[in-house]
C-alpha cells in the first residue's frame, strides 16, 4: 500500500520538553509575525507525558521566557524547593550530612520547582495545540525522509498491525509520511533516528563519545507527617563504590507524594552491578527506610539520561534537520538537570527555522541554529560544567567532587583546564572473572521489591504480535561471547526484566521478553558488544507513566 504523505513547514519529532517547546516558539513567532506556519508534532507514546521520566527539580528559566505568564496560564509548577539536603553514605547504616557550603554551586536549588515534567508536557502541549499546532500522540516515527540532493525531507512514521512474522494483519495500516522543510529531532535520549543521523552525517567525529546514567524512579505516597513539601534530598556514596559515579535522591512533591530513585553512570566496570538492584538496598538505607515506612509505592519507571556535558556534543545540524534537547546530550550533568535546557534548545531551533523561514528559505538548507546556542545562556552553563562527568570518571567520586567544588565554588566554572573521557560506556566492563560479585538481598515486598511487581506500575503494554523492537545483529553473541565473558550483563541491566538467559536441553539461551520494555535504551548503550539496537515498537506501545 502506498504512504499517505501530509505537508508541513516544520515537522517535530518527540513530545517531550524540547520538541513542545520549539512548536510553541514557532508558532509565538508566526503570530508575532502576521505570517502562516505549519507545524506538526509526532509522539510514540499513547499521549503526551506517557514516556516522559524525570526527578525532577526543575529551573523555571525557559519557561519564564516562553510563556512569562505560566502560573496564570495554570503550568503545573507550584512546589517551590524550600530546603537542600545532602547525605553522604558512609555504609548501609552510616550516613553524614553535607554542609551546603561544600556542596558545589549548580547542585543548589533556589529558585527551582519540584514538578512532574509529564504534567508540565501535558501542559506544553494544551499551549502548542492552542496555539495551532498539530499533535500526533501514537506515532513512532521510525524513518528519515531525504530529497535527491541529500537533506532531510520530513519523517515517516512505522506501519501499525504488521505480524511477529512480518505479514500484515487484517488490522494493518502504512504508515504515514509527514514532509517538511525542517525537521526538528527531540526524541530525548539515544533518539533512535538521532542516532542514524549522527552516522549518517558523522556529527560526532570531533566530539569525545556521548555518555550516559541510568535513572530508575519511583513514587511513593507517605505518611503526611513525615512529608515536607518542597524539601530536595541527594546522596551519594552507598551503595555505589568509589568508582561508580552516581547517587540517590528523594524530592518531596505536593499530595503526601515523594519522587525519589538513583541514577547510575553507564561507565560502571562492574559486570555483576545490578541498576534495579541497587535501587532496592538503597531503599533500605535508614535515611531513607524510614521516610517510606507506612507509605505506598505507586509508580515505577527507568530511562537513559546523556552526562557528557559539551565535550559530547555532536554537531547540532544537518540539511534540513536540527538535534534538540536530550537527542543532542544538552543535560547538565553538574546541576543533575537537563529539562531547562531542553526546552531552551527547542526555543532556540524554532528561532532559527523561522528566520529561514522568514527570509524566504524553502528548506534542506543549513541554518545558523549552533551559533545561536553558542550565543545563548545553554552553551555557558555548559561550557561551566564541562569538566564534571568526565572529572568524576578520571578520579572518581571522592576526588572528583572535590574537583567540582573547587570549579564551581572558588574558581566560578572558570577552571584553565579541560578534561576528556574519550572511552565509551559499552567499552568500561572487566571480565566478571576479574569483578567481584554482588549479593543483592531478596526484596521484602515492603520497601524493596521485584522487576516484575515494578514493571506492572510502569502501566507497560505492547502489542504481543508484532516484530521484536530489539534487534540483534547477531543472536549468537549474547551466549557465546557475552555469557562467559561478562555473564551476560543484559539480564543485570535491563531494569524491566527483558533479558534473560534460560537453560533448556540444548544449554543457554538467549531469551527476549519485549512486552516489559520500558523504552530506557540501556541495552543500546551499554551491550559490550554493541549488538542489540533498540528501535520504536507500534506506535501507542511502551510504558504509560502517571505523573512521572
Amino acid at each position: 500500500m502506498t504512504r499517505e504523505s501530509m505537508e508541513f513547514d516544520v515537522a517535530i519529532v518527540g513530545a517531550g520538553p524540547a520538541g513542545l517547546a520549539a512548536a510553541c516558539r514557532l508558532m509565538q513567532l508566526a503570530a508575532e509575525s502576521g505570517r502562516e506556519c505549519s507545524v506538526a508534532v509526532v509522539e510514540k507514546g499513547s499521549e503526551i507525558g506517557a514516556h516522559i521520566l524525570s526527578g525532577a527539580v526543575f529551573e523555571p528559566r525557559p519557561l519564564d521566557e516562553l510563556f512569562p505568564d505560566w502560573a496564570e496560564r495554570g503550568a503545573p509548577v507550584n512546589v517551590p524547593v524550600s530546603n537542600d539536603i545532602f547525605h553522604w553514605m558512609t555504609s548501609s547504616k552510616g550516613a553524614i550530612k553535607v554542609p551546603n557550603l561544600l556542596v558545589p554551586k549548580p547542585m543548589h536549588n533556589q529558585g527551582n520547582y519540584i514538578v512532574s515534567l509529564g504534567q508540565l508536557c501535558q501542559w506544553l502541549g494544551e499551549q502548542a495545540e492552542a496555539l495551532g499546532c498539530d499533535i500526533f500522540p501514537g506515532f513512532a516515527a521510525t524513518e528519515v525522509l531525504y530529497d535527491d540532493a541529500g537533506a532531510v525531507c520530513g519523517i515517516a512514521t512505522g506501519d501499525m498491525g504488521v505480524a511477529a512474522n512480518g505479514d500484515q494483519k487484517d488490522s494493518y495500516q502504512p504508515g504515514y509520511e509527514l514532509h517538511a522543510k525542517y525537521v526538528i529531532f527531540a526524541e530525548g535520549c539515544r533518539g533512535s533516528l538521532g542516532k542514524q543521523l549522527i552516522e549518517r552525517f558523522s556529527l560526532a567525529a570531533e566530539s569525545d563519545p556521548q555518555h550516559y546514567g541510568i535513572g530508575l524512579k519511583e513514587i511513593w505516597t507517605i505518611d503526611s507527617a513525615k512529608h515536607k513539601p518542597g524539601t530536595v534530598v541527594h546522596t551519594l556514596g552507598w551503595p555505589l563504590d568509589g568508582r561508580t559515579d552516581g547517587g540517590g535522591f528523594v524530592y518531596h512533591a505536593d499530595d503526601n507524594q515523594v519522587y525519589l530513585g538513583i541514577v547510575i553512570s553507564l561507565g560502571y566496570a562492574n559486570p555483576h552491578l545490578d541498576p534495579f538492584e541497587e535501587l532496592q538496598r538503597w531503599k533500605q538505607h535508614p535515611r531513607i527506610r524510614g521516610l517510606l515506612e507506612g507509605g505506598k509505592r505507586v509508580s515505577y519507571g527507568a530511562r537513559a539520561l546523556n552526562k557528557g556535558g559539551l565535550p559530547s556534543l555532536p554537531k547540532l545540524a544537518v540539511p534540513g534537520g536540527l538535534l534538540v534537547g536530550c537527542e543532542a546530550g544538552f543535560l547538565n550533568a553538574a546541576k543533575i538537570k537537563g529539562s531547562h535546557t531542553a526546552m531552551k534548545t527547542g526555543m532556540v531551533a524554532a528561532e532559527s527555522i523561522f528566520a529561514a523561514l522568514a527570509a524566504g528559505g524553502n528548506g534542506g538548507a543549513e541554518l545558523d541554529f549552533e551559533a545561536r546556542i553558542k550565543a545563548s545562556w545553554v552553551h555557558q552553563e555548559l561550557y561551566a560544567a564541562r569538566n564534571f562527568s568526565a572529572g568524576l570518571k578520571k578520579f572518581g567520586v571522592t576526588l572528583g567532587g572535590t574537583l567540582a567544588f573547587v570549579e564551581h565554588n572558588l574558581l566560578a566554572g572558570k577552571a584553565p583546564w579541560s578534561l576528556r573521557n574519550a572511552t565509551p560506556d559499552h567499552a568500561t566492563l572487566k571480565p566478571a572473572s576479574e569483578a567481584k560479585p554482588i549479593d543483592y538481598p531478596k526484596p521484602d515486598g515492603v520497601i524493596s521489591f521485584d522487576r516484575l511487581s515494578s514493571v506492572f506500575l510502569s502501566s507497560t503494554n505492547h502489542e504481543e504480535d508484532q516484530p521484536c523492537h530489539l534487534k540483534l545483529a547477531d543472536d549468537t553473541v549474547p551466549v557465546r561471547d557475552n555469557l562467559p565473558r561478562f555473564a551476560e550483563p543484559a539480564q543485570r541491566y535491563c531494569p524491566a526484566g527483558v533479558y534473560e538467559i534460560v537453560e533448556d536441553n540444548n544449554g543457554p539461551r538467549f531469551q527476549i521478553n519485549a512486552q516489559n520494555c520500558v523504552h530506557c535504551k540501556t541495552c543500546d548503550i551499554k551491550d559490550p558488544a554493541q549488538n542489540i539496537t533498540w528501535v520504536p515498537p507500534e506506535g501507542g506501545g511502551g510504558p504509560n507513566y502517571p505523573g512521572m
